[in-house]
């Protein structure tokens, strides 16, 4: 694990889009197609806003959330709005979107069937994550329903995830598709969350889902 921190969360955001640009372009240079896998939530915004300006060739460029919540596209709740919104437009706007969501089915139907369309996105080119300060990354919460299978080693590829007080299920991709990618950054702000890092690096993953996937990934922080 690398960590990184930043001045100030303008220049980190600068930086991690400069960074992620830079990875997916080396991607396209042996390979047909790159995947991006990106965290919802309000911290990468500013991100795909940069993102989204840098003159690639999105074409050839899948995008992916790293875990959805069970809700339709256009719901508050759902991240797919976001990456939508302030990712796969401007230059970005011929990247291929990959959803979470199935119409009709349950999160365990759903999950399974996509798990089944994601090889071809395997490994992952790229990935960016987020942390919670309870140490979660993706969907894979401490303590819950669904988190022992989508640590195992032969999870599918999305794995259905139900969490205590959260009345919302949620769909993640496992921790091996997480840990194998090629590229790896997660990007927290604030000192709580550095203090929850910190922890994480001295316990299990299934205390702390975050220690599964920090070999190999850089750390970006601001205050």
């Amino acid at each position: 694990m690398t960590f990184t921190e930043y001045a100030d969360r303008e220049m980190l955001a600068m930086n991690v889009a400069n960074v992620l640009a830079g990875e997916l372009e080396n991607a396209l240079l042996g390979n047909e197609t790159a995947s991006l896998a990106v965290a919802g939530g309000s911290t990468p915004g500013p991100i795909f806003d940069l993102l989204s300006g840098t003159d690639l060739d999105w074409a050839r460029i899948s995008v992916m959330l790293t875990d959805e919540r069970w809700v339709p596209e256009g719901d508050a709740l759902s991240n797919t709005t976001l990456v939508k919104s302030r990712l796969i437009t401007d230059h970005a706007a011929g990247a291929t979107f990959v959803p979470f969501y199935r119409e009709g089915a349950t999160p365990a139907e759903g999950a399974a069937q996509i798990a089944q369309t994601l090889g071809s996105h395997m490994p992952l080119s790229v990935l960016m994550l987020g942390m919670g300060a309870d140490m979660h990354t993706a969907s894979l919460f401490p303590g819950a329903d669904g988190l022992h299978a989508a640590f195992a080693e032969d999870a599918p590829l999305l794995c259905p995830i139900s969490i205590a007080d959260h009345e919302v299920a949620r769909v993640t991709l496992p921790a091996h598709a997480l840990s194998g990618a090629l590229s790896k950054h997660l990007v927290i702000f604030g000192e709580d969350k550095r203090a929850a890092l910190e922890r994480a690096q001295s316990l299990p993953p299934e205390e702390a889902p975050i220690a599964a996937v920090l070999a190999g990934a850089t750390v970006h922080w601001a205050a």
